[in-house]
């Protein structure tokens, strides 16, 4: 077997072997196979596609490259949650607390982000001392003891998806569905969760820009998870406008906070229970999605889900004193209202462009090395369907430098279009793709 026969082969339109695949996902982690072999692969691929055996199988690969996170010594179903990201997407701050409030373990390896705004783990180190580094060992006891650790990605796990995707980056092959699915799926197969719930988003702000391609990932994805033996559910939801308010890191995380209160923005709430309620019965904690979403109400009314998150934060090292007084989180030297300059309902917003906006500003990562401002960000005041009056505040930017905040509000200004009939607001919840197929709301 040899690299130049597995490239004629795809290249000409034939379907590869589980062995094929092994072999150069093998030798290209190991350096054996060069970059220009692989590149020429994942052309060809890019053109003629995988099957769905192909695309289990390279993702299969990818997970034994690296290191596989053995959970089986925490007690109960493990579910894990991936959203194929967004603007003001802080769903994890809510969701695993909450999650784990209602029994079902939530063992989360997360990253940081490069974009717009940071990851998970860089809006949880907006708590001063909170830190994801621990061994494996501490990492189960915290979930066992727990039910909540969220922990860092470490180099070694799914070590051919990383060097995969600088290439595939640089080589224009990033958008295949089964390249980005086998991508997105090794790493939560190698985290070692027993069932998985996808958040895809679809829209402007998503990765995915139309419903149909966001629905063919979500399949791709749950055949995936299916073949390997995890039960997977990927739900398609809406990103043509930023989630939430928030978008920023503390800013983010002080909307999270609001919405463990109960008093959060109704569609990021609305995400966290729909989202939740699916790994609720995942993880055997309720026989149906009615139930589970009953018992989630319940933990953010009785405040359950805010003493997790406390806890949480005190496990990991962190003062979670800002929990209870939010003005205690570092704000920033400027904190100025963006104003309209028409009048009308808003019908849309460029949810990219809100993101954008946000990174002028320093709440996110041009590069690796870029250090993000965790204090900077834009808090949205008007969504999709609402009325605006001329001079009247659609957002508030959160800044340290005026410049910056100059050329975030031209960019704010531009992302909103307004319209003078009323609007309606948009659907959040696309639909459901399971292993029994597609329903679409």
């Amino acid at each position: 077997m040899t690299m130049y026969e597995i490239i004629k082969k795809k290249r000409d339109g034939h379907e590869l072997t589980k062995e094929e695949i092994e072999f150069f996902v093998e030798g290209y982690t190991n350096g054996t196979i060069p970059d220009y072999q692989a590149s020429a692969l994942l052309m060809a691929i890019y053109f003629n596609k995988m099957n769905k055996r192909e695309t289990a199988d390279l993702t299969t690969a990818m997970v034994n490259s690296g290191e596989i996170i053995d959970l089986s010594a925490i007690e109960g179903i493990k579910v894990d949650k991936h959203s194929t990201g967004g603007v003001g997407d802080t769903t994890t701050l809510i969701l695993g607390p909450i999650v784990a409030a209602a029994g079902v373990p939530v063992a989360k390896m997360s990253g940081r982000g490069l974009g717009h705004t940071g990851g998970t783990i860089d809006k949880l180190e907006s708590f001063k001392g909170f830190s994801v580094d621990m061994s494996i060992e501490d990492f189960i006891k915290n979930v066992s003891e727990r039910k909540i650790a969220i922990g860092g990605q470490t180099a070694d796990l799914a070590p051919a998806d990383k060097k995969l995707y600088a290439l595939r980056d640089v080589t224009a092959t990033v958008d295949n569905i089964s390249l980005i699915a086998g991508s997105i799926m090794s790493k939560k197969i190698a985290s070692g969760a027993d069932a998985i719930v996808l958040d895809v988003k679809t829209g402007s702000g998503a990765f995915m820009k139309t419903e149909d391609d966001a629905f063919e990932l979500a399949k791709e994805m749950v055949d995936i998870g299916t073949h390997v033996g995890r039960n997977t559910i990927g739900v398609i939801t809406d990103m043509d406008q930023p989630l939430g308010f928030a978008v920023g890191n503390i800013l983010e995380v002080k909307e999270a906070i609001d919405t463990l209160r109960g008093e959060g923005p109704e569609d990021l709430t609305e995400l966290c229970l729909t989202l939740g309620s699916h790994m609720l019965v995942l993880g055997k904690k309720a026989e149906n999605v009615e139930e589970a979403r009953k018992i989630l109400e319940d933990i953010i009314k009785t405040g359950k889900g805010l003493e997790k998150l406390k806890e949480l934060v005190i496990a990991q090292g962190g003062d979670a004193s800002c929990i209870d007084n939010p003005e205690l989180f570092e704000t920033p030297a400027i904190i100025e209202p963006v104003l309209s300059e028409a009048e009308g309902y808003v019908e849309g917003i460029e949810a990219e462009s809100i993101g954008r906006a946000a990174l002028l500003l320093g709440a996110g990562r041009e590069t690796k090395e870029s250090k993000i401002d965790l204090s900077v960000g834009v808090v949205l005041h008007k969504k999709i369907g609402d009325f605006v009056k001329k001079g009247e505040a659609i957002a508030t930017i959160y800044a340290n430098n005026p410049d910056k905040q100059k050329q975030a509000e031209e960019v704010i200004l531009k992302a909103y279009t307004f319209k003078a009939e009323k609007v309606e607001k948009r659907k959040l919840i696309k639909g459901i793709v399971t292993k029994d197929g597609i329903t679409k709301f």
